[in-house]
């Protein structure tokens, strides 16, 4: 059996269980299909003193079992906000004696990261050190915003020239790669994958009526319901979704995420008299997804920049269109009617968008049928196809 070493930040922990959970998934399915042995490196970077929520990450145990992988969670240190540039080779320092024990116990034949700043020049330097080929994937603000910082782009761009491949969740994000001056041979496309069992659509009758109980407020049949998933911060564009519902008559908007925009975002409903149409449902257990996406009528995420979101994907699984903007891999889904509207990243654009998939509203039966590529079997039989293709040389 092969042995991937996969190095990730960006990795779900019982502090912040929703964080990265898609990267989770896709090593457990790779970790089932049994050819190849996955481990996991999960740093997790706390300030010189723990306080807040870095507390809690900070009495994290060291390794554990999770999903049928081991998850070790060595800590380096960040100067939160401001040691960015530094944080690739803090997480190289620590993570390296644990890369070279794990080496010796069971030799490693791919080191991998998962996400491409910090994770992929600390990846390097363990690759370069235990001279072992190595994998980097972009997923989308590792590109859109870290590529734009000097110090981010020249450590990544370093670590992408060393890199025997790399992956990408769109073809977008490639393109972006190789202006950076990523090799563009090297660039594999890597779509993101989907529990296909939990995400699909349900139509039971009681459905909005069991969602009203379930996270403690009403939503009525007979008016149209828009969700917004996503991290409650200002690149994924809450505040225009709740802008536009001034020119969407009647609907409800359900924000789905946590964030630091939160307080901001219900004092904007307020002062837009919008508030009693406004509902924040934080995070929510992942079961839960499946029934709000499909209990809604158009998924909404006027983001700034994406990969390609998984909002997307799994709001589709459940037949529901989506409003959202040219940015990323949305044209590579939202490629007809059927499927949504690309729109501009305006209050204006987002309600005209909505009422155009409320006045023609494709059958939920057609919009799931565009989501059926997508299956973490699929998205593990990619990465396993990717990984042997390093190890073999080919």
């Amino acid at each position: 059996m092969n042995h991937v070493l996969a190095i990730s930040t960006l990795y779900p922990n019982p502090v912040t269980p929703r964080f990265g959970t898609f990267v989770a998934r896709s090593l457990e399915a790779l970790a089932r299909r049994g050819d190849w042995r996955v481990t996991v490196i999960n740093p997790i970077g706390l300030p010189p003193v723990a306080f807040g929520r870095y507390r809690a990450l900070a009495d994290l145990p060291a390794v554990s079992e999770e999903c049928g992988i081991t998850v070790h969670r060595p800590r380096f240190t960040l100067i939160p906000r401001i040691g960015a540039r530094y944080n690739a080779a803090a997480i190289a320092a620590a993570v390296l004696p644990l890369a070279q024990r794990l080496d010796t116990e069971t030799p490693v034949d791919v080191i991998d990261a998962q996400f491409f700043f910090p994770d992929g020049p600390a990846a390097a330097q363990i690759a370069r050190k235990l001279d072992r080929p190595l994998s980097i994937k972009a997923r989308g603000s590792d590109i859109t915003l870290w590529g734009e910082r000097g110090f981010a782009r020249t450590q990544m761009v370093a670590a992408a020239r060393q890199a025997k491949g790399l992956l990408t969740v769109s073809a977008d994000l490639a393109d972006r790669m190789a202006a950076m001056g990523m090799e563009r041979a090297k660039i594999t496309l890597h779509y993101t994958g989907l529990d296909r069992d939990r995400f699909r659509p349900f139509n039971h009758p009681q459905l909005r009526r069991q969602l009203s109980e379930e996270l403690g407020f009403a939503l009525p049949d007979g008016v149209p319901l828009l969700v917004c998933v996503g991290a409650l911060i200002a690149r994924k564009g809450q505040a225009i979704a709740i802008r536009a519902l001034h020119a969407i008559p009647e609907a409800l908007l359900v924000l789905v995420g946590k964030g630091e925009d939160e307080a901001d975002l219900r004092a904007l409903a307020a002062s837009e008299g919008l508030a009693p149409r406004v509902f924040f449902a934080g995070s929510i257990d992942h079961d839960l997804m499946p029934l709000i996406l499909s209990a809604a009528d158009v998924m909404v995420l006027p983001t700034a920049n994406e990969g390609l979101a998984n909002a997307w994907v799994e709001a589709l699984a459940c037949g529901t269109p989506v409003v959202t903007c040219d940015v990323g891999g949305a044209r590579e889904l939202i490629a007809t009617d059927t499927a949504g509207r690309l729109v501009e990243r305006t209050p204006e654009g987002v309600a005209a968008g909505v009422n155009a998939v409320l006045a023609a509203r494709p059958p939920r039966e057609a919009v799931a049928a565009l989501a059926e590529g997508f299956s973490w079997d699929a998205n593990a039989a990619g990465l396993a196809a990717h990984y042997e293709k390093l190890v073999s040389g080919a």
